[in-house]
């Protein structure tokens, strides 16, 4: 694997983002433990965790909104009274979505940064040449942005634990509402060839019968997979594919004159990433013809909904976002970034006011509330996984509309698809985890 240049690495730190740091902190009535030095990243005054993100690059479009939203909920931590008052600082490098450029980045944060702990880091294919390196050097590696069940592995990744709901149990929870509303429909489906295409394909035909696919289509031209679809005579397309291919799909379809009901996996189908991507692509008016191609678009969702007027979490980071990122849109992106950092400040805190990295695994490992997540979280002393149910929803307007309640599985092939019992729990007052 070659190493980035000193050139391509100063671009990346110059890309670096720092969390905000907010004036006139306040102390929260629960920090009350003098802190003192201690773990690598942990001063007397600060925490300091890194990640890095796709802030450029093929990779770039929604998902470089979620380490900045992050940074703002760190800013508000901040405001009010920090981790056992110390401040987070929050470094993020550009990857550009390029596995060959993580392994340099992630020993510059290790080795030189002195992080406590990698945060967030951005993407399968490159958290996968990095994994290996965090677990040998036993640098916590958190909730990252992938859902590909394999960084659920305790036995061999101690270290490392997922966040999102994961691509199998994701495709099993989409083709279980397949299997039950569109029993009698020819379902056409496409993927890309990286983990979040496989695996959610082999979650959803743990649901469906071969007999229901009409066809299967992987990583190729977006008019060649939609050509190939209407000559099947698919009524329902399901993509498993990050916004720009979802995006250049309903263009191909659109293009042929080829209108099936689309089912799109989350992480490509946030209607305001897709409405800014046809607009770029169809020369439209994101308010006009490309916002229409978005809507019906059926997915799932593990956050509340972004226009939700009874969500406690909405509420509480649409302030934030209106504070400290007003420029970017209020997506499932931002709700994204600040629900995984309000998850880390909650395993801060559980951790104790002198963390040391094991100790911060360690709360993890002895399980979190589910906090912002419309299901429970996995973690347990067995179970890294993060998030473990959805809801489905439709794209109406400008946001995701549930049409489902929450159902939670697990990713054998045999395991259910059951309705969750249990209900969301409201965000606190402070807006800071209690423990």
């Amino acid at each position: 694997m070659s190493r980035p240049s000193r050139a391509r690495l100063a671009v990346a730190a110059g890309l670096t983002a720092m969390a905000l740091a907010a004036a006139g902190c306040s102390s929260a009535p629960h920090h009350t433990s003098s802190p003192v030095a201690g773990a690598p990243g942990v001063l007397s005054g600060s925490i300091t965790i890194g990640s890095y993100q796709p802030l450029t690059g093929a990779a770039a479009p929604g998902a470089s909104e979620i380490a900045p939203a992050s940074a703002a909920y760190f800013a508000y931590v901040n405001a009010h009274g920090g981790i056992y008052h110390r401040k987070i600082i929050y470094k993020y490098l550009n990857d550009q979505g390029r596995p060959a450029l993580a392994p340099s980045i992630v020993h510059q944060l290790v080795q030189q940064d002195n992080v406590l702990a990698i945060f967030n880091a951005a993407g399968t294919a490159p958290h996968l040449t990095v994994t290996p390196f965090l677990n040998a050097a036993r640098v916590p590696d958190v909730f990252g942005v992938s859902g590909c069940p394999c960084f659920d592995a305790p036995p061999t990744a101690p270290e490392t634990f997922g966040w999102q709901l994961d691509y199998v149990r994701e495709g099993k929870i989409l083709g279980a509402y397949l299997a039950q509303h569109f029993k009698n429909e020819r379902i056409g489906l496409t993927y890309s060839s990286g983990e979040a295409g496989l695996d959610g394909v082999r979650g959803l035909r743990y649901e469906l019968t071969s007999r229901q696919l009409t066809t299967t289509q992987p990583a190729t031209p977006a008019a060649s997979q939609a050509a190939a679809l209407k000559a099947s005579g698919a009524q329902v397309v399901v993509a498993f594919s990050g916004p720009a291919a979802t995006a250049a799909l309903l263009t191909a379809m659109t293009r042929l004159n080829y209108h099936p009901r689309l089912v799109a996996a989350n992480e490509g189908a946030d209607p305001a990433t897709l409405t800014a991507l046809l607009a770029k692509t169809t020369g439209a008016t994101p308010a006009g013809p490309a916002s229409a191609l978005t809507q019906g678009i059926i997915t799932d969702g593990w956050l509340p909904p972004a226009d939700s007027a009874s969500s406690s979490w909405i509420t509480l980071f649409r302030t934030i976002h209106h504070r400290y990122i007003p420029k970017l849109p209020f997506d499932t992106n931002v709700i994204d970034g600040m629900a995984a950092a309000y998850t880390f400040t909650e395993a801060m805190l559980r951790a104790g006011p002198n963390p040391s990295r094991q100790d911060l695994v360690n709360a993890i490992t002895a399980g979190l509330p589910q906090g912002p997540a419309v299901a429970p979280l996995g973690y347990s002393p067995t179970s890294h996984a993060g998030v473990t149910g959805a809801y489905i929803g439709v794209t109406r307007g400008t946001t995701i509309t549930p049409l489902t309640g929450v159902v939670t599985t697990d990713d054998t092939p045999t395991g259910p698809v059951t309705p969750y019992p249990g209900s969301q729990p409201p965000a606190p007052a402070s807006g800071i985890p209690p423990h």
